[in-house]
């Protein structure tokens, strides 16, 4: 069976064209095209019509090439960038009317549990215990388990282009206040969900995404033509390293390290201080480095449980509100729209170190109930 995905991210549209064999889909063509729409969203987050030209001209091709290839027609989504645009609905109903193709919006946490089982199904049973961390342009998205599916995840506003545009305002390379301002609104906003993962002391810890994978390289991993079969590992002490290095570097000379792409390279410092910043706080010494992430998991999920599950994620074509849950037992997660991440436990019981928890603002929503962990983070 031939399967298509089209994947609509901050940076780029992705199609990839798969064979399923054996329940594993194996990658036949992909191809991508780079809108960069993080880059033209406006101060109010609104993507506009330009953008959504743009968008359409990319959908519309990347169909016509998956038709060429053989494949069904794709299974569509969009993460972050669209998801937190006001104007989403203008957006995903020009897309649906000018392409026939209806993209879903999946709610950051239904992500992090397909990106999970991604991960999951890559590194196999003998990885045990197993933490995920991903950063994307507009999130950045952390989870537990043991099994199939995490017991344990969360997705926070905390993505590299996100934090580059808020933080690094006035200069090139940026000025050091802006980067401890960056570490301090990262560490505050993932502390009480890296506890969680400290806690449970997973038995490995990978990583997923373009951005690890750039920092990996940089870092000394493998580059990428030795295939997605060669041991790549991210070591903390080196991303500690690597901070300094392009923090001391503007974004023309960063896009000539090993690694680190031109489009990417002004949001790499960013992603480098959040990456760093979540293994410290969670304890974790090194990531393995996974080429199984959010596609994958879409893709294992429909051959799993079938055509159903994907057909009954309904295109979403509302005003732009907070992010609604995902009904993805056996856990609760919940984004992050506000101070805090809200972290709800479904299967274990709270650390032993957790206070009764703060009241949010009003604003929150009122099933919200955050984990406050007194958990002193690790020392590099």
């Amino acid at each position: 069976m031939r399967l298509s995905l089209i994947d609509v991210g901050s940076n780029a549209v992705r199609l990839a064209v798969s064979d399923a064999r054996d329940g594993a889909p194996l990658p036949v063509h992909t191809a991508k095209w780079k809108l960069r729409l993080s880059e033209q969203v406006a101060e109010d987050g609104r993507l506009g019509a330009a953008a959504t030209e743009r968008l359409v001209a990319a959908v519309s091709e990347a169909v016509d090439v998956a038709e060429r290839w053989g494949a069904p027609r794709p299974l569509a989504f969009a993460t972050a960038v669209v998801r937190d645009a006001p104007d989403r609905a203008d957006v995903l109903r020009t897309v649906r009317d000018r392409t026939g193709l209806a993209l879903r919006v999946l709610p950051g946490e239904l992500e992090v549990q397909l990106t999970f089982l991604g991960a999951r199904r890559w590194m196999g049973w003998r990885s045990g215990p197993l933490s995920v961390f991903d950063i994307g342009g507009g999130s950045f998205d952390l989870a537990f388990g043991r099994g199939r599916l995490p017991e344990f995840a969360v997705s926070l506003p905390l993505g590299a282009n996100r934090l580059t545009n808020e933080f690094f305002t006035t200069a090139d390379p940026p000025p050091a206040a802006e980067t401890v301002a960056l570490r301090r609104a990262v560490r505050h906003q993932l502390r009480d969900a890296a506890a969680r993962v400290r806690w449970e002391n997973p038995h490995t810890s990978v990583a997923t995404s373009r951005t690890f994978q750039q920092l990996a390289r940089l870092c000394g991993a493998a580059p990428g033509r030795r295939g997605p079969f060669a041991h790549r590992v991210l070591h903390r002490r080196d991303l500690r390293a690597a901070i300094d290095q392009l923090a001391a570097l503007p974004t023309d000379q960063r896009a000539e390290l090993p690694g680190i792409t031109k489009p990417r390279a002004r949001q790499s410092l960013a992603g480098a201080i959040i990456g760093h910043t979540a293994m410290k706080l969670s304890g974790v010494e090194s990531l393995v480095l996974c080429p199984w992430a959010l596609r994958e998991g879409i893709l294992l999920r429909y051959l799993e449980d079938g055509a159903d599950w994907w057909t009954e994620l309904a295109p979403e074509l509302e005003p732009a509100g907070p992010s609604r849950r995902a009904e993805v037992a056996p856990y609760a997660v919940s984004a992050a729209h506000g101070p805090r991440a809200e972290v709800v436990p479904a299967q274990r019981s709270a650390p032993p170190q957790a206070r009764p928890p703060a009241a949010w603002p009003a604003a929150q929503p009122a099933d919200a109930c955050p984990l406050r962990t007194a958990l002193t983070p690790a020392r590099r």
